[in-house]
């Protein structure tokens, strides 16, 4: 045996050298395979389907509520508009089945592998902790794109098929092209996401510290209650600017009117873009320590 055999450098095997996106493929697979998953992208599917149906058994909008309730608010204008139904079916599940889908994603993707011993086998391989971090923080952030995607396209579809296309129209009285329609859609849909990336990284940040999924997705939604409670008490008017859940559903109506209102959307996306960063260093640091 040579020196020069000796002396050359081994090349190394294993999860570090393979692609990226690679482990992006890997790992939604894992995630697209979980019945559960499959469930709640399909249940948040049909919620535009069933508003837009209810609606059109009512003749007027549903009553009960005052001129403070936003969901409410936007349901009644969503009778006869197709433009408006997406969007009020996103905002009234954002409080709680659009949060569910990015907890339970951000449970399974660290919590639920430390559960069944997957999780182990990634800590202990050549793999940079941060590399995990950012494959597990894209397959969160591809649930919350497919469940708003989703609910978009149902809430569309059924719109148009109810209502038709002469049915597009702000709150403002202004008719728009479907064009316009659906790229108004997409912003609010987009506005979403974001808030479901930040709700995704806090519970990438408690999955971190614990092995028991359910109590990752517990934690994440009576945060959620306990925010929006909070929200409601003006003598904590000082404390709303840091809630995750403030104006998440007055926000979306700016975009239904003309021209469109985006004080609401800048503070709500720069707040959930303060959230992301947080919980996903939060999370990073847990898991630069973590040994099983």
């Amino acid at each position: 045996m040579t020196t020069a055999t000796l002396t050359a450098p081994v090349s190394r095997t294993g999860h570090d050298t393979v692609p990226i996106t690679r482990l992006f493929a890997a790992e939604l697979r894992w995630i697209f395979r979980r019945p559960r998953t499959l469930a709640v992208l399909g249940l948040l599917a049909l919620v535009p389907i069933v508003i837009g149906i209810g609606l059109t058994l009512v003749d007027d909008g549903p009553g009960g509520g005052g001129s403070n309730d936003s969901g409410a608010a936007l349901l009644s204008s969503a009778v006869n508009n197709a433009f408006v139904l997406p969007i009020a079916a996103m905002v009234m599940t954002l409080t709680l089945l659009l949060p569910l889908a990015s907890a339970m994603a951000g449970a399974d993707a660290i919590a639920g592998e430390a559960a069944h011993g997957t999780l182990r086998g990634w800590l202990v391989a050549p793999v940079s902790r941060g590399r995990l971090l950012v494959v597990k923080a894209f397959g969160v952030a591809t649930v919350s794109v497919v469940a708003v995607l989703a609910m978009c396209v149902t809430g569309v579809v059924t719109g148009l098929i109810i209502n038709g296309t002469d049915s597009l129209f702000t709150l403002s009285g202004t008719t728009l092209s479907l064009g316009g329609a659906l790229l108004r859609i997409l912003i609010v849909g987009g506005w979403i996401v974001l808030q479901l990336w930040a709700v995704g990284a806090v519970a990438l940040a408690i999955s971190s510290w614990t092995e028991h999924p359910m109590l990752v997705v517990a934690s994440v939604l009576a945060t959620n209650i306990v925010f929006t409670i909070l929200g409601f008490l003006t003598s904590l008017s000082w404390l709303h600017p840091f809630l995750l859940t403030k104006n998440w559903t007055e926000a979306p109506a700016g975009v239904l009117q003309d021209p469109m209102a985006t004080t609401m959307l800048s503070e709500g996306a720069l707040r959930a873009a303060c959230y992301i960063v947080v919980g996903l260093s939060l999370a990073y640091g847990r898991l630069a320590t973590r040994d099983g």
